[in-house]
């Protein structure tokens, strides 16, 4: 155990694997946030986040499943900036292009409703538990493949699966009143 410490312990060592790590996933980590995120210069920092996240771990040659380690982490750095942006008013200053002061396609009334149902759907996917909510969302509204979100939340495919399941039924009992 010591010896793992001191090995462990050595700013060269450590140093060399936080740089294989920025190597490795820096490009990965890049495609992730700009598939995800609106405003595309935020993606650096959305990646040095998480390399900054890694480099505090004691140990960070000690990651088991390191692409799932390092995606979820990619995927916790993005709800932090939401909850960040939300408890800021981000967007609230977005400039306003000349065309959007036009009229709208939508009435009044479809447009309140659909903010209606976008409150209850995100009521609904509040009420489940963390594991299945991510399932749902890397599958439904991430659009990933169902091998792609066990592999990314390190389950097997049938677990993801039975996920998804719980949260589809779940969503939809509560969206019951707005199917038309």
């Amino acid at each position: 155990m010591a010896m793992e410490r001191e090995r462990s312990s050595e700013p060269g060592d450590r140093t060399t694997i936080l740089r294989a790590l920025v190597e490795k996933y820096s490009r990965p980590l890049s495609r992730y946030f700009n598939r995800r995120v609106s405003t595309p210069h935020d993606v650096p920092d959305l990646v040095q986040e998480v390399f900054l996240r890694l480099s505090r771990l004691t140990d960070p040659n000690d990651i088991r499943q390191r692409d799932s380690f390092i995606f979820v982490t990619a995927a916790n750095v993005l709800k932090d900036q939401a909850r960040r942006d939300q408890v800021r008013g981000a967007g609230l200053s977005d400039p306003i292009d000349d065309f959007s002061l036009e009229g709208s396609d939508f009435s009044p009334d479809r447009v309140l409703e659909s903010r209606q149902v976008a409150d209850a759907l995100r009521r609904a996917l509040a009420e489940l538990p963390e594991r299945t909510r991510d399932v749902f969302v890397l599958r439904m509204l991430e659009g990933l493949k169902m091998a792609d979100v066990a592999h990314a939340m390190a389950i097997s495919t049938r677990a993801a699966e039975k996920h998804q399941a719980r949260a589809l039924a779940h969503v939809a009992d509560r969206l019951k009143d707005w199917r038309a």
